[in-house]
Order: structure tokens, then sequence, then C-alpha cells
């Protein structure tokens, strides 16, 4: 009883500190003590991995038997993809989605996700959000009154009133549920951006699929018309190449609506910011569907080139400002841990450029694993302390931060004797090294000699005197100071004819 009583008691003692942990969304250090295996299943965060996954595998499963057999429907038969269509129309729309989700993902440079939150996001709209806004849209275009033998979700009453909506309440469903469960994590509208970027990307990945599908299904079926891989490649030069932006730029509303919501303490701006984004979001899908649904001919030319592509351009240089912005913000934050010793004058300046990051990330990556862990782990540890120092300034976190705070300054310390900071000149390149010992073993030339240059075959350069000794002191002497070329006694000019 008097062992177990002060365990209790221990027990009872850290439970407000869990707790103050749980409510300002800090992450919890893992036991090192415990197994990996042993963490993985105890981690509530692996579960819901797992079932995630299934569920992602269930909805794709699903949404492949209603596009790709023949579906029927009240008045005619809707054409399905067809197994023959899919793994091409798969390559084409891949050739948008994977350079724009790399994209997205090189701009979330100073605070990068998990790969878990990646994966997460992606199969989310690659996979749910297809599913949900496929079934929805179908049903409520089915009580538009639209009739006929097509496909009722392709009615332009559907497209303009009933897709925007419930695609972009779809795609930013899983940034919800993220907001929740890693608040802390999102720490910039960079990170909603992207976050809402990658969704969007998957989206529209998994509809160009069904797009290219159906336009290379109903060349095929339809006699004088184009050959289907044309008609496929038609498709894709105007979802594709054209208008890829559109799902990518609609949930990055939300995204940022969400980012400046969770950066804020006014529960106004916590509540309005989100429902803003989605309706920006919701608005520019709408007006998106309308133009390319009721618009034909010059003036749809002149609405993308005088409409779409600045709202496009708009976002690019959003995100550049962004980028210094965050630098200017981890310089400011990382200078007040100067101003008290708890850190080097030149970290401030050194680690909020992402120039001189990735340079150092480079120069550690031919020193080894080690170094190379080292640096990357001081850089997220110091980008880490940086906004933690900001959210704490803002009022978002409280005197529970310090104790994250004292941990991440141990971390940085620890790290600092073999992580590289400030890469100075050039990168320890391994073939270089090599070349470098051969030239040192072999000279390329013989040692100098007096007195330098000779012709051909002279010795090259010849060594200077020592400072105040004339160089005819230095010159050999005897017979080694002249050298003869050997000469043959029996030569004598040729006999005259």
């Amino acid at each position: 009883m008097s062992v177990a009583a002060p365990v209790a008691s221990s027990r009872r003692k850290a439970d407000p500190g869990q707790r103050a942990q749980l409510r300002n969304g800090l992450p919890r250090e893992p036991d090192s003590d415990v197994p990996l295996p042993k963490r993985l299943l105890k981690s509530r965060l692996s579960w819901l991995t797992l079932i995630m996954l299934l569920g992602y595998v269930a909805c794709l499963l699903l949404l492949y038997r209603q596009v790709v057999p023949d579906q029927e429907v009240p008045g005619g038969i809707v054409p399905g993809l067809g197994t023959e269509a899919v793994p091409i129309a798969a390559k084409y729309a891949a050739v948008t989605a994977i350079p724009l989700s790399l994209l997205f993902l090189w701009a979330d440079r100073f605070r990068p996700q998990r790969f878990w939150v990646w994966l997460m996001t992606f199969g989310w709209g690659a996979c749910v959000a297809t599913f949900v806004s496929a079934q929805v849209n179908t049903w409520a275009a089915s009580h538009l009154s639209v009739i006929g033998d097509g496909d009722p979700a392709t009615s332009a009453r559907a497209a303009i009133y009933v897709a925007p909506f419930v695609e972009e309440a779809a795609k930013a469903t899983v940034l919800f549920w993220l907001a929740i469960l890693m608040r802390y994590q999102w720490v910039s509208r960079l990170s909603g951006i992207v976050l809402a970027g990658l969704s969007g990307a998957a989206f529209a990945f998994v509809e160009n699929i069904l797009y290219y599908g159906r336009a290379y299904r109903y060349a095929a079926r339809t006699f004088g018309q184009v050959p289907p891989l044309e008609a496929l490649q038609q498709t894709f030069q105007l979802r594709g190449l054209l208008t890829f932006f559109g799902h990518p730029l609609f949930t990055s509303m939300t995204g940022i609506g969400l980012a400046v919501a969770l950066r804020s303490r006014s529960k106004i701006v916590r509540v309005v910011a989100p429902l803003a984004g989605y309706c920006a979001a919701a608005f520019l899908h709408m007006a998106f569907n309308t133009t390319a649904s009721l618009v034909q001919g010059r003036q749809l030319l002149y609405i993308y080139l005088g409409v779409a592509l600045p709202v496009v351009i708009g976002l690019v240089l959003f995100i550049v400002r962004q980028l210094f912005r965050e630098g200017r913000l981890i310089r400011e934050r990382l200078t007040d841990y100067v101003r008290v010793g708890w850190l080097p004058d030149d970290d401030p300046a050194a680690l909020s450029r992402l120039r001189t990051r990735t340079r150092a990330v480079w120069h550690a990556l031919f020193l080894g694993p080690q170094a190379l862990l080292a640096t990357v782990g001081m850089q997220r540890a110091v980008t880490e302390l940086a906004y933690l120092r900001d959210a704490m300034v803002r009022g978002l976190v409280d005197d529970t931060g310090l104790q994250r705070e004292k941990l991440l300054l141990a971390r940085i310390r620890n790290l600092r004797g073999v992580a590289i900071t400030q890469p100075v000149g050039r990168a320890a390149y391994p073939e270089l090294r090599r070349r470098n010992a051969t030239a040192a073993r072999t000279p390329a030339y013989a040692p100098a000699s007096y007195p330098g240059p000779a012709g051909i075959g002279g010795n090259y350069p010849a060594p200077l005197p020592p400072p105040g000794v004339p160089a005819a002191a230095t010159a050999p002497l005897g017979q080694t100071a002249t050298q003869y070329s050997e000469v043959d006694p029996t030569w004598k000019p040729p006999p005259e004819q």
C-alpha cells in the first residue's frame, strides 16, 4: 500500500500537465525506453491511419464499380469507362497530378508536414472526396428535373448550383479534421495552402481519369468521329494543361481561412475565417463552372486570359510573399533567444534563409548519415522553436509552452556539434577528394632546378632565394653547375660530292 500510493499520486500530478498539453495542442515526446513496435501498437494515430487507409480503399473500389461498367439510369444507359480506358486515362491524369503535388510539397519548406499528413490528405481527396461528390452530385441532379440519355451529374445546372458546394465541402473536410488533430503544426498560411492544394490535386487526378476515360470511350463507340486517343488528348489539353489549376486554387481559399483562424485569438475570427474561405472557394468554383458551361468561343478566351490567369498568378505571388514573410518571422523570433544568450548571434540569419538551409543539408549529405540527420533535426527544432515563440507571443499557447521550449533548446544544444548550420565553401564531394589525393601522390612536373626554364624539357618554376640572399649565392657550384650533352668524337662533316 505504501508503494502504490506514491505511484498513484504521481499519476494524478501528471494528469494536469498532460491535459495542458492537449489543450494547447503541444506534441508529446515518445518514450524511448518502449520499443518502436510496441509504441506503434499503442498509438491511436497508427490505428486511425489503418482505419483511414481501409476506408480509402473501400471508397476507391466502390467508385470503380460505379464508373467502369455500364450503368442503367432512368431513360437510358450510361456507358462506363471500361477496363481499357482506365490505364490510359490514368497516365494522362498523372502528368498533371504528380508535378503539381511536388510543387505544393516544395512550397512547404520551413515547416514541412510529416509524410503521414501528406498521405492522409492526398488519399482523402483522391478517394473519399471523389466518391462522396459523385453520389451527392448525382442525387442532387436527379432532383433538378434533369432527364435524358446521359449522366444527370453532367448537367449544367448540377455543375453550377450543386457541384461547387458539394465538392469543396468534400475536399475541405480533411482540412478541418487535420486542424482539430494537429492545430499546433498549422503555423502559417502556407500550411493551409499546401494541404488544401494536395487535396485539390488528388481530387482533380481522379476526376480527370473519369473525364479522359469518358472521352476515350465515347469516341470508341461512335463511328465517324475522331480516333479515341485523339479525343482523349483534346480533353487533356483543355483540363490537364489549360485549367489544371482549378481544384487546387479553389480549395486553397478554405486552407487560408483555416490557417488564419488557427493563428488568431479572436473567437469571431476563428468562426468567420473558415466560413469565408469555404464561401470563396465555392464562389470561384461556381464562376469557373458557369463560364465553362455557358461561354463559348472568343469570349471564353478573354475570360481565361483576363480573369483566370491573373487569379492564378496572384496565388503564386502570395505563396512567394509568404515564404519571405515566414523567413522574417523566424529570424525575429530567434533573435529573442540571441538577446538572452541562449542561441549564437549567427543562428537567426543562417537558419531563416531557405538557400542557406538547403546548402547546409547538401553539405551534410556528403559528411555521412549522422551529420545529415543532425542537420535536418536541428533545422526542424529551430523552426519549431521560432513558431512556438510566436504562438506564445500571440497568446495561443499558455505557460505550458515553456516546457516544450526547454526541450527544444536542449535538443538544439545536443545537435549543434554535429549539425551544419553555416556551410562554407564547397561540399566534401568524394570524387574531388579522390582526385586531390592522387594529385598529391603524383607530382605534375619534376622538381625545380636552377636557374629556371631551360627550353624544351626544362623545369619550371625555379625556387626563389630567401629574403636578403642574392640569387648568385643559391646557384650550384662546381661540376654540377654546368651540364653538357654527350658528343660523338667520330662525327665529321659529310664529304663533298
